[in-house]
């Protein structure tokens, strides 16, 4: 199951990116040929992101479209399976989309502004 291995990976630049502040939500979206299982992914998230600032994140997936574009009749078409067969029985084809691995998003905590009098009061 290598969705654990690409799970930990998204955990760790969320929470590069987010700075040490808390992660309340992680939008990533693959493609449908990404080879990735969404649900794998959700079950793994859960477990890489124990004990890091994006514990207790919820993980929204947004699955994208494969889509190729014939180059014999310039037809787009869905793709669903690596096959990339157009309707007018061509397999040349250019693959546009379907392979996306990605975070799309995320959300974090503020950071907290510092009280005004820090740095400013005398000791006694």
């Amino acid at each position: 199951m290598h969705e654990l291995a690409i799970t930990q990976s998204i955990v760790d630049t969320v929470c590069d990116e987010a700075a040490g502040r808390s992660v309340y939500h992680v939008t990533v979206e693959i493609g449908a040929l990404a080879t990735v299982l969404p649900e794998a992914l959700r079950f793994c998230f859960e477990l890489a992101t124990e004990g890091t600032p994006a514990q207790g994140a919820s993980l929204e997936i947004v699955e994208a479209a494969g889509v190729a574009r014939c180059r014999m009749c310039g037809a787009e078409f869905v793709v669903t399976d690596p096959v990339l067969l157009c309707a007018c029985g061509s397999a040349d084809a250019d693959l546009r989309s379907g392979r996306e691995l990605r975070i799309r998003s995320m959300e974090v905590s503020r950071e907290c502004a510092r009280p005004a009098d820090v740095g400013t009061i005398q000791p006694v």
